[in-house]
């Protein structure tokens, strides 16, 4: 019987010649900020994966708004839009011939950071705070906040997908490319059916030419842009292009023409600007409060940290008076 410690190594020897090479096998990682002896069974990136899911904000991602400030059970969380996410991107790593454990810890940790009541809560604290995005505090968190201010000491490749899974940064590997644009598809296909189940939207408001191409479910609209990516990204590197993840120019647009509907109609409309006012007067409040104490970094970690219902508890123990209490 083999020892332990050729368990990994067995594992590392699959990854290279298995995955296509423009994965990145983890063997060739960068490393981590501090070293530290190898796991005997599992690869770096399933290390980091494992480090992920058994921190205490990964916990506190079932408890924090994805879309719907709501608590119908019914409704993604953080949590459930982390684990779709990671669902979707794996059955295209999986079809690309991509690491699929470096994959996943991206994905798991992309999050991190979020603070109670989604988007909402972040735009508040950035006006605060002078400057805040969740994509910087989810680095933040596995960096310096988590295992009692020791960081999680997670590899390169993933603190840098994790860091640029939004905004202008480009992920330096395929897996990184992967879960950026695999993110947008996840939301943008579930708050459609979350959406409907709300009431916000009505099958007739989803404009026909978004039917016809994605279907009218959301497992249809899902596989739609699953197949096209895998398509057009393996088609475009037999071709010799740069090492990059691909969608058709169609679904390309369609993709962005969809997200433009749903900021006009979801994000954007009655319902959720309405849910926006409470969820500002609340983050407010709570950072005004931390402030007394802390700095303004110390003060958004905390409030990047709460649930909705923690915050939401907490506001109404500093605001609401307790008949009774001595």
């Amino acid at each position: 019987m083999k020892n332990d410690l050729e368990i990994r190594k067995i594992s590392e020897e699959y990854e290279k010649i298995s995955l296509c090479q423009h994965a990145q096998v983890s063997m060739d990682t960068k490393g981590r900020k501090r070293e530290e002896d190898e796991c005997d069974i599992r690869t770096a990136y399933q290390r980091d994966r494992d480090r992920i899911i058994h921190c205490e904000s990964f916990r506190k991602l079932k408890g924090k708004t994805q879309v719907f400030i709501s608590h119908d059970e019914n409704f993604r969380t953080r949590l459930t839009h982390t684990l779709e996410l990671s669902q979707i991107a794996r059955t295209i790593a999986r079809a690309l011939r991509l690491n699929e454990d470096l994959i996943e810890a991206i994905a798991l940790g992309h999050d991190l950071g979020h603070t109670c009541f989604g988007h909402s809560g972040e735009e508040v604290l950035d006006r605060l705070t002078g400057h805040f995005a969740h994509n910087e505090q989810s680095l933040r968190v596995v960096d310096q906040l988590e295992n009692g201010k020791k960081g999680l000491n997670l590899t390169f490749e993933v603190r840098d997908g994790i860091l640029n899974h939004t905004g202008d940064g480009i992920p330096v590997t395929m897996e990184g490319k992967l879960v950026k644009i695999t993110d947008r598809i996840t939301y943008l296909c579930h708050d459609i059916q979350d959406s409907l189940v709300v009431g916000i939207l009505s099958e007739g408001d989803i404009p026909e030419r978004f039917n016809q191409i994605l279907g009218t479910s959301h497992s249809k609209r899902v596989n739609a842009f699953v197949q096209d990516m895998i398509t057009e990204t393996a088609r475009r590197l037999k071709m010799g292009d740069e090492a990059q993840v691909y969608q058709s120019d169609k679904m390309k647009t369609m993709m962005m023409d969809l997200r433009s509907f749903m900021f006009q109609k979801v994000y954007n409309g009655d319902v959720c600007m309405k849910e926006k006012e409470k969820a500002t007067l609340i983050v407010e409040h709570l950072y005004h409060y931390y402030r007394q104490t802390y700095s303004a970094a110390e003060s958004a970690d905390r409030i990047a940290g709460c649930t909705d219902q923690f915050a939401i508890n907490l506001y109404k123990e500093l605001v609401i008076p307790q008949p009774g209490l001595k």
